[in-house]
């Protein structure tokens, strides 16, 4: 099983579902990394002045965001930090939605979701549900202190997370300005009988393994002969953090007790426990000053 690169739970209703993230594609694309011909050490991305041409030190160096042109807001890292969406370790189901409502070009990034032992059965109703309902779920998560929304989508006898771009990131199709001529066209039937024909001719049955990136191969190919005649390069190689896990539990029960109208109650007792909290840790503020 590929590693899994966040655990957590889905959560919805007082039902929280055990799972790992795992990557759904993998990076088969070339990848060229900046080497110093006289050492063969990695070389990074040096912090360049764009005016003066010279290299700044991370202690000069601020973030800010163009309020209007030439003109910016300085934000500290303190306040960036505190803009971040606190992380749950939750994928917050949001509502459930037919699966054909979301537009194409709103899906970003795929990951398939692998159940914990602890809840494979519920992780099994949940994808037998959204695939005999034909829906989907609407979700939020947060990666690597990110927010994100996201779709559940039932793959076989997988659940798959796909990560969704935001409303306002996607451009209407007003952007393109397309002229009478495309969206009103004057479309003979000879015209459209022949177009039809056409795609009858090249229609398939979908093969993945047919379609090759012949600039990847290529590159390999020379890579290979390099290396077979000892034309290659050491290099030391950085490793990557092992992801955390989070400890979830399990509660199938919970599923009932939503169903039976439970779920206000739990929510009262929460913004009561929430309210009490906050009257708590008010009070010690106050007794520490």
């Amino acid at each position: 099983m590929a590693r899994a690169i966040w655990k957590g739970a889905v959560s919805f209703g007082l039902v929280h579902i055990p799972v790992s993230l795992v990557s759904a594609t993998s990076a088969s694309g070339v990848d060229f990394d900046w080497l110093d011909k006289r050492s063969m050490d990695p070389v990074g991305y040096k912090r360049i002045n764009k005016v003066t041409g010279k290299e700044v030190e991370s202690k000069n160096i601020v973030k800010g965001i163009q309020y209007e042109k030439g003109r910016y807001v300085i934000l500290s890292e303190e306040e960036i930090k505190s803009a971040h969406p606190r992380s749950t370790q939750s994928i917050d189901i949001i509502s459930f939605v037919n699966k054909g409502d979301i537009p194409i070009t709103h899906f970003d990034t795929p990951y398939y979701l692998a159940p914990d032992k602890r809840g494979e059965k519920v992780y099994a109703l949940l994808r037998e549900t959204l695939a005999t309902t034909d829906k989907v779920a609407i979700a939020k998560v947060v990666l690597h202190v990110r927010q994100h929304l996201a779709v559940l989508i039932p793959i076989d006898s997988a659940l798959a997370l796909i990560l969704l771009r935001w409303p306002s990131d996607v451009r209407d199709l007003t952007a393109l300005e397309l002229s009478e001529a495309v969206t009103n066209a004057e479309l003979g039937k000879t015209e459209k009988e022949m177009a039809k024909r056409l795609v009858k001719d090249m229609s398939g049955v979908w093969s993945p393994e047919e379609y090759l990136d012949t600039f990847q191969e290529k590159i390999m190919a020379l890579v290979d002969k390099k290396a077979i005649e000892g034309k290659i390069e050491s290099v030391e190689m950085v490793g990557d953090e092992e992801p955390r896990s989070a400890d979830v539990i399990d509660l199938t029960e919970l599923l009932r007790r939503s169903l039976s109208g439970n779920t206000k109650e739990t929510k009262a007792a929460s913004r009561k426990k929430k309210s009490t909290n906050t009257t708590t840790t008010a009070a010690k503020k106050q007794k520490n000053s």
